[in-house]
């Protein structure tokens, strides 16, 4: 594999960022991880300096100016990743829930041609280690089953922290504007590489794969909080809104199927 940029967002993680543990990341050949700090308030800058002296040249760091939240620390570090010359982006969060070896495997499905996008699934199969909360699973399997209904995507598991996309105008251009949700960026982001943009095709459902994760673990220190799922609700509701316009807007922009048929 060549030329993969995983985005890791920071926002306070001094206690829980533990540098060596992204190992199977930059040992890869072509790997690279962009740690973005988030207008970290505690020992997260000095920390991600460390571990950028432990994994050498292969690691990096994005500060932003202010706490801006995980959405747009993730947009802006996917940007980044897009502007530095990556084949490959994806993101992966700094707890790491979701082990860097699983991230390799998420990356190489895109990087072999395997999908344009490839998102994490946290599946309970027999074989496979899955630590998660009960309450935090089943308001899970509700909000899924809201973002596929909204998506119109046979999607499992919108919201774990891995995913890898291929590079493309399109996915750049799903990256321009700031997101609409703070904490449901992932449907978001999903949804506007769907819904296509200016003279931009959309991908299609078989552009996406789910890979069912080995390895998953419920870490302590998550900042998205069972009170909150009613707002991941209110923002459902504001990106079927946004994705709306956006799909209006893809579809002007394409030649009509008269047009289409006849240019051929």
């Amino acid at each position: 594999m060549s030329g993969v940029t995983i985005v890791v967002p920071c926002f306070n993680e001094e206690r829980r960022l533990l540098a060596a543990s992204f190992w199977p990341l930059v040992e890869q050949d072509g790997f690279r991880v962009l740690f973005v700090d988030d207008g970290s308030t505690d020992g997260t800058p000095r920390v991600l300096r460390e571990a950028c002296l432990l994994l050498g040249e292969r690691a990096s760091i994005l500060e932003l100016e202010a706490n801006r939240g995980k959405a747009e620390a993730v947009r802006r570090g996917l940007l980044a990743a897009l502007e530095s010359g990556a084949s490959v982006v994806g993101y992966l969060d700094a707890d790491l829930a979701t082990p860097a070896s699983e991230m390799v495997r998420l990356a190489g499905l895109v990087s072999e041609g395997g999908a344009q996008a490839a998102l994490g699934s946290r599946v309970a199969l027999l074989g496979l280690h899955i630590e998660r909360k009960a309450s935090r699973h089943y308001l899970g399997r509700v909000f899924a089953t809201l973002a596929s209904m909204l998506l119109d995507l046979r999607v499992y598991d919108t919201q774990c922290g891995a995913k890898a996309f291929a590079a493309s105008p399109l996915l750049a251009n799903a990256l321009e504007e700031p997101f609409n949700a703070r904490w449901a960026f992932d449907v978001e982001l999903i949804g506007r590489l769907l819904a296509g943009a200016k003279g931009l095709p959309g991908l299609r459902q078989d552009g996406f794969v789910e890979m069912p994760l080995r390895s998953w673990t419920d870490v302590a220190g998550s900042k998205l909080r069972p009170m909150h799922f009613p707002l991941l609700g209110l923002e459902l509701l504001r990106i079927r809104l946004a994705l709306g316009r956006r799909r209006a807007a893809a579809a002007a922009s394409l030649p009509s199927r008269a047009a289409r048929k006849h240019l051929a």
